[in-house]
């Protein structure tokens, strides 16, 4: 089996957490992924939060990589700080504090492992058997939180 792989130095600014999530949309695509593929969407929302993790919570730069191969894609991001990744209970008007949640409850596997002074934090997502599954007729935006329901008269 043949496993490509890419990354992206990601400097210590939150900025770089778009710029990461804009490569990583142009490598899905080149990958035949298309943005609006519910793959591609829970690639995306685990990137910017594992970027932004390491931009944010250690201020130093890291390296996003992303590897494609096998049942599914392996997102990894390493960082030069020694400080294990930290699973925060976040209240319900706080603006942070749900990213490993998120990472839990969207990846099939994920963990973390010391590497040299640093760490590596990784997920894995697998492709659905058969290929992605159809996407839904297009409901109305509603600021990517919810769906209105559809009323058909």
């Amino acid at each position: 089996m043949q496993v490509l792989q890419v990354q992206l130095e990601v400097g210590p600014d939150p900025a770089e957490v778009g710029r990461a999530r804009r490569w990583a949309r142009s490598r899905l695509a080149g990958s035949g992924m298309g943005d609006d593929e519910p793959l591609a969407e829970t690639l995306i929302l685990l990137i910017s939060e594992l970027v932004t993790n390491a931009v944010v919570h250690t201020g130093c730069p890291a390296v996003l990589r992303m590897l494609f191969g096998g049942p599914g894609v392996r997102v990894e991001v390493t960082d030069a700080s020694d400080r294990a990744p930290a699973r925060r209970q976040a209240g319900g008007e706080d603006t942070g504090g749900r990213g490993l949640e998120l990472v839990d409850g969207l990846a099939d596997r994920w963990g973390w492992q010391r590497e040299g002074a640093g760490k590596r934090i990784w997920c894995e997502v697998d492709r659905a058997a058969g290929g992605a599954p159809e996407a839904p007729e297009q409901a109305p935006k509603n600021c990517g939180l919810m769906r209105e329901p559809r009323v058909y008269l």
